[in-house]
């Protein structure tokens, strides 16, 4: 049985770790990026599958198969670091926002489905009709906006009263 000195040793180095860390962190974020948005209560087998095997793919990587409990540290410090600097970036700059996070998508636009934007994230007709009836929209024309936003929720807004531009959400970006 290995002792406590053993268990809390480096094992790897801290370099390393710290360097393995930022690797995979900048590997995985920009490959989510680049598959698109899902919202987490939507994902399908096939997505958690994907997850779950990048997860223990990217463990190994990130560990290089070290037992020592301050190499993981590193690694999960490293991780949790990256994700606080870019979070605190892109609250300070539009450009680094829109970079990490994705636009929002208008999909209908005054009661017409915008195939452009179906198309552009890959969303058929059956799912978009699928969310309006989630909202309890009975009918396309019952629409003003229908937006994917960002992080990959279904934004429906009704036709109604109109609204002055001033206080209004429409705005496309």
């Amino acid at each position: 049985m290995p002792s406590l000195v053993e268990i809390f040793a480096f094992k790897a180095g801290f370099v390393e770790m710290l360097l393995r860390g930022t690797v995979i962190y900048w590997i995985v974020l920009i490959l989510v990026r680049l598959a698109g948005r899902r919202e987490i209560g939507s994902l399908g087998t096939a997505d958690l599958l994907v997850l779950l095997l990048v997860a223990d793919a990217a463990g190994d990587a990130m560990s290089a198969g070290s037992t020592s409990i301050a190499d993981g540290v590193v690694v999960v410090a490293t991780i949790v670091a990256w994700s606080v600097v870019l979070d605190r970036a892109a609250y300070y700059s539009p450009w680094v926002q829109k970079v990490l996070e994705p636009q929002r998508v208008c999909l209908i636009k005054d009661g017409r489905i915008l195939r452009s934007g179906l198309r552009a994230e890959h969303i058929g007709r059956g799912e978009l009709l699928e969310q309006l009836r989630l909202k309890g929209i009975e009918s396309v024309a019952d629409v003003k906006r229908a937006y994917i936003e960002a992080n990959g929720q279904f934004s429906i807004i009704k036709n109604g009263p109109e609204v002055s531009k001033e206080y209004s959400t429409l705005e496309e970006p």
